[in-house]
């Protein structure tokens, strides 16, 4: 009977459903009751007996990169439904750090990472999904979408929500950051409260991640380069119609996997794609935060490659993409000019990508690229011939402050070694007010500690005590280092990731005002000129700290969170697997 019924359904929505994962719901008498569930949302038999598509976004009204998402998502369904399949749509949380930057709520940020990647495997889990395709607009809601698309190991597609298109103040094209640095213009007196109102009023001006290369645009430059977003699929803005098109080829494409058996996301996330990835995060001068990101999404496909792994790649890649905060240009500007691919295709040209590495088209990195061209006359890309810099815009460092390494963006830097005393501040909090109050001197190292994954909790971003700096005209006359983390949309010396954190022990918990801190980002080293013997004498005084954060979400992922080294993951990965979702 079950055999039987089975059949006639099948051949009725012409898909053969045994070796999918939504036959759990939807396939013989014992699943009636999960398809009158379905039927009262008023799907079909066709529709029932065909592949159910997750469609997951992180729309949301907390901020503008996430305000289009639900709108893509329908053109996303267009494309499922198109090659008949069945879209099932739903969304999670984000959190948005421009609004989440300066106060406690900046701990929720990187947390969220983890809750949006476990709720979207559970919704997939849950409801056996047979593919994915993820929407993502703010910072840590790509890697998640990414993560749980590797995790789950069924056919997906990333696909960005778009960058914001660049505001307008006096003529100059301004963003979220130049509202940061307006902050610290006016503590100096230089910007009146009218001068900083027009700038927030003008800065933000559409639908859309920072359009800088903040770490939106920097994961989405990866997902093309890593091969889980479909070619050009970043580049569009939020507001632009191409990106619904996009959308709606990304749906497509995944059922096109679904009938081809692949390929899947371990497939294409792959040591030599990940690699990729690094490789245009370095050439573009982008978000330290990949450091974080990429090595989280290979522990979902059981590959190490950590912060010196990524490091590694930065190395030897040439920096090339004139983009801000380092350089001159917005996301837009580098669209404009033919997008993420032009920088590839750069990068592949010169022997910098593997061109080999699949990707979800079914084609090679290298296919998808063909007829790609460096255009003339255009400063936002430079030749790899004639790079900004010949090393990527980002550098890992390691010495006796950072045995776990430490990361810096040089992108826009023009001294690349900084030495000077230490002044130390337990938490992001009084750094600011000492900034605020302009209570530093300048050749001072300010130290921001336990700020770390486990020790903050949550590895608080500092944009805004660097963007105060910047906005007094010292950027360039202190360093500031912190176990935290720093946005995508920092400049300046500073020096984040440094391991281990504070909480744990690290170094950087025991150094004290005035120590001497050397940083050479030509050679890659981050020192104290404190001997060991003296270390060890302060290691026994040192008690750990208590937070404030002791039940709830954040407590529980200080419990589970690894070192910043391994992209700050809160779970064992695809090495303790003993089966992948549609094994079950």
């Amino acid at each position: 009977m079950s055999k039987i019924y089975n059949e006639k359904r099948a051949h009725k929505s012409g898909w053969d459903k045994t070796k999918l994962v939504s036959r759990h719901v939807t396939e013989g008498p014992s699943k009636a009751a999960a398809r009158a569930m379905l039927r009262a949302m008023d799907l079909t038999d066709e529709d029932i007996h065909a592949p159910l598509v997750g469609v997951a976004h992180c729309w949301n009204e907390a901020a503008p990169c996430n305000i289009a998402l639900s709108r893509q998502a329908q053109s996303v369904k267009k494309g499922v439904s198109a090659k008949m399949a069945t879209p099932r749509e739903f969304n999670t949380i984000t959190v948005t750090d421009g609004i989440a930057m300066g106060h406690e709520g900046m701990r929720s940020s990187l947390v969220s990472r983890e809750v949006i990647a476990d709720s979207v495997e559970l919704t997939m889990r849950g409801h056996c999904y047979d593919a994915l395709v993820g929407l993502a607009g703010c910072d840590k809601s790509l890697p998640a979408m990414m993560m749980a698309m590797i995790r789950l190991n069924v056919p997906s597609v990333f696909m960005y929500g778009g960058t914001i298109l660049p505001g307008k103040f006096r003529g100059d094209d301004v963003d979220i950051v130049s509202v940061f640095e307006g902050i610290g213009k006016h503590s100096t007196g230089e910007f009146s409260d009218d001068d900083l109102h027009e700038m927030e009023c003008v800065a933000c001006p559409s639908a859309g991640a920072c359009g800088g290369q903040f770490t939106a645009n920097t994961v989405a430059c990866g997902s093309e380069a890593i091969g889980l977003a479909l070619p050009n699929s970043a580049g569009a803005p939020a507001v632009y119609e191409t990106r619904d098109d996009y959308a709606a080829a990304s749906g497509a494409a995944v059922v096109e996997l679904i009938k081809n058996g692949g390929p899947y996301p371990r497939d294409i996330v792959t040591r030599k794609s990940l690699e990729n990835a690094a490789a245009i995060v370095a050439a573009t001068g982008g978000s330290t935060n990949a450091v974080l990101h990429l090595p989280a999404m290979a522990h979902e496909a059981g590959i190490k490659f950590d912060l010196f792994d990524v490091a590694e790649v930065f190395k030897k890649t040439p920096y090339i993409a004139n983009l801000r905060p380092g350089g001159k240009y917005v996301a837009k500007d580098l669209f404009d000019i033919g997008g993420v691919g032009v920088v590839l295709k750069e990068l592949l040209d010169h022997g910098y990508l593997h061109g080999d590495c699949i990707t979800v088209t079914g084609k090679t990195l290298a296919e998808n690229l063909e007829g790609v061209t460096l255009p003339k006359d255009q400063d936002v890309v430079f030749p790899v011939r004639n790079p900004i810099h010949p090393t990527g815009g980002v550098v890992g460092l390691k010495g006796n402050l950072a045995p776990e390494g430490a990361i810096v963006k040089i992108a826009g830097l023009e001294e690349l070694v900084f030495e000077g005393p230490a002044r130390v501040f337990h938490g992001e909090d009084a750094a600011y007010e000492a900034v605020q109050n302009r209570d530093y001197k300048d050749g001072d190292v300010i130290v921001v500690r336990y700020e770390g994954a486990k020790g903050g909790p949550g590895m608080r971003e500092m944009l805004s005590t660097t963007a105060a700096l910047y906005g007094q005209g010292s950027g360039g006359n202190v360093a500031l280092i912190t176990d935290g983390r720093f946005s995508g949309g920092t400049r300046g010396f500073c020096i984040g990731h440094v391991g281990p954190e504070a909480a744990v022990g690290g170094a950087i918990g025991l150094i004290k005002d005035g120590d001497v801190i050397r940083i050479d980002a030509e050679t890659g080293t981050l020192d104290v000129d404190v001997s060991e013997a003296e270390m060890e004498e302060r290691r026994k005084n040192w008690v750990p700290r208590k937070t404030n954060y002791n039940s709830g979400a954040i407590h529980k992922y200080a419990q589970l969170v690894g070192p910043a080294r391994d992209g700050a993951v809160t779970h064992p990965g695809a090495e303790a697997e003993t089966h992948v979702f549609v094994d079950l």
